[in-house]
C-alpha cells in the first residue's frame, strides 16, 4: 500500500514540475525570437537605404577614377554663334622665294617642310648654260659690256655735238638697263648657276619645285613662314549677317583635340568681318589673328564659337559634365559620399567650355564635372576600373 502510494505521489510531482516548466520554456523561446528580430533591426540601421536607380561608388574608387564635382549656380554666360572654320598661316608671316633668272633648278641642300632656314641661306641654283638660248648670266655680261662701250664712245660725240641729246639719252638708257640686268646676276653667279637665297629667316612651309624643273624669272620656288602668327577664319552662314557687329571674341576646338582654346589667351583679336557672302558657299568670312604657341597646326579645321555677348543668371555646367545616350543628355548628381543619381537635362547654348541647362537642374546640385563617364560605367556594371586617367 505504501509502495503504491509512493509511486503515485512521485508521478504527481513530476506532472506538476512539467506544467511549471512549460511556461518557462515558452518564455525562453519568446526571448530568443525577440533578440533575433532586434539583430535584424540593428543590421538594417547599419546599412544606408538607397532609392532605386542610385549609383553606388565608394569614395576611394571615385578618387582613383578622377571623379570631381562642383555645385551648380546661376552665373553669367557667353552668347555664341557656333560655326565651322579653319586655322591658316598669317599672310604677313609668309615670304615667297622666286627665281631671279630663267633656267633649270637644282636644290643647294636637302630641304623638307618645317625645316628651319636662316636668312641668306643658299636654297637653289638656276643654270641656263645647257639651254638653247645659252647661259643667261654670260649673255647679260656680254650685253652689259657692249652697252658700256657704246655709252663711253657716245660721251665725246655729244661733247663735239656730233650726236643729239636724244640719241645720247637712248644710248645711256640701254647701258643702264644692261648694267642693272648684269649686276642682278653677277654677284650670285657660281659654276653651278645663279644662286637663289632666303631673303628672310623662318621655316619652310612649302617647296614648289623639284630638281630639273624649268623656271622663268619671278616663278615661285619656295614659301618661308616665320610661324609667329596664325589666322582663325570662321565661316558664318548668311542668316547671322545681322549679328556680325556683335562679335567680340572667339573660342575654337581643332579637329585633333578636345581642348577648347580661348583666342584671348593667345593674344588674339578680331581682324575683319566679310561684307558679303562668298558666292559659291553663301558664308561670310570672319577672321581673327592670334599668336602661334606651337600647339595649333595651320591648315587644320576647327569648331568655332563666336562670342557675341553675355547673359546673366544662366544655369550652366562644364561641358565635361555631360554624357549622351541616343541623343539624350545626362549629368550625374552626387547625393552623398557613396551615391550618385543620373539626371536627364535639356541643353541650351554652348561656348565649348560650358553648356546652358534649360531643364533638369534647379541650381545648388552637386554635379560630377570630371570623370562622368566613369560614374556612368559604374551605374551600368556596378564596377569601375581601379585607376583611370582623365585628360
Amino acid at each position: 500500500m505504501k509502495r503504491g502510494y509512493s509511486i503515485i505521489a512521485r508521478a504527481a510531482v513530476c506532472a506538476t514540475l512539467a506544467l511549471a516548466y512549460m511556461p518557462l520554456a515558452g518564455c525562453l523561446h519568446g526571448d530568443h525570437d525577440h533578440d533575433h528580430d532586434h539583430d535584424h533591426e540593428v543590421e538594417a540601421e547599419e546599412h544606408h537605404e538607397h532609392a532605386p536607380g542610385t549609383i553606388i561608388m565608394e569614395p576611394e574608387k571615385a578618387e582613383a577614377a578622377g571623379v570631381k564635382t562642383s555645385t551648380v549656380t546661376r552665373d553669367s554666360f557667353n552668347d555664341v554663334i557656333e560655326v565651322s572654320g579653319s586655322i591658316q598661316a598669317a599672310s604677313c608671316d609668309e615670304t615667297s622665294i622666286v627665281a631671279t633668272t630663267a633656267g633649270i633648278v637644282t636644290h643647294a641642300q636637302h630641304i623638307s617642310e618645317g625645316m628651319a632656314i636662316a636668312g641668306g641661306t643658299t636654297l637653289f641654283y638656276v643654270a641656263s648654260d645647257k639651254l638653247q638660248d645659252g647661259d643667261q648670266a654670260k649673255r647679260a655680261r656680254i650685253a652689259y659690256l657692249a652697252a658700256k662701250r657704246d655709252y663711253e664712245r657716245a660721251k665725246p660725240l655729244l661733247d663735239d655735238h656730233l650726236i643729239t641729246d636724244r640719241e645720247f639719252s637712248g644710248i645711256k638708257a640701254d647701258y643702264e638697263t644692261a648694267r642693272v640686268a648684269y649686276e642682278a646676276v653677277s654677284s650670285n653667279t657660281t659654276a653651278r648657276g645663279v644662286t637663289v637665297k632666303a631673303s628672310v629667316g623662318g621655316y619652310v612651309k612649302e617647296c614648289l619645285v623639284n630638281d630639273g624643273d624649268f623656271v622663268n624669272v619671278g616663278d615661285p620656288l619656295m614659301t618661308i613662314t616665320k610661324n609667329q602668327h596664325l589666322y582663325l577664319r570662321a565661316e558664318v552662314p548668311v542668316r547671322y549677317y545681322g549679328s556680325l557687329n556683335l562679335i567680340t571674341s572667339a573660342k575654337f576646338r581643332t579637329q585633333y583635340s578636345n581642348t577648347v582654346v580661348d583666342i584671348k589667351e593667345l593674344g588674339g583679336h578680331l581682324m575683319s568681318s566679310g561684307k558679303s557672302a562668298v558666292s559659291t558657299t553663301s558664308y561670310v568670312p570672319v577672321t581673327f589673328q592670334f599668336d602661334n604657341n606651337g600647339a595649333v597646326v595651320p591648315g587644320s579645321y576647327a569648331e568655332v564659337f563666336l562670342i557675341t555677348g553675355k547673359r546673366e543668371g544662366v544655369l550652366s555646367v562644364p561641358t565635361t559634365a555631360l554624357t549622351e545616350e541616343q541623343e539624350v543628355y545626362y549629368v550625374y548628381v552626387k547625393l552623398d559620399a557613396h551615391s550618385y543619381r543620373k539626371q536627364e537635362v535639356t541643353l541650351g547654348a554652348t561656348d565649348g567650355e560650358r553648356t546652358e541647362i534649360l531643364t533638369g537642374l534647379k541650381g545648388g546640385e552637386n554635379v560630377v564635372v570630371q570623370g562622368a563617364i566613369n560614374v556612368k560605367l559604374a551605374g551600368a556594371s556596378g564596377a569601375i576600373p581601379a585607376h583611370t586617367h582623365n585628360h
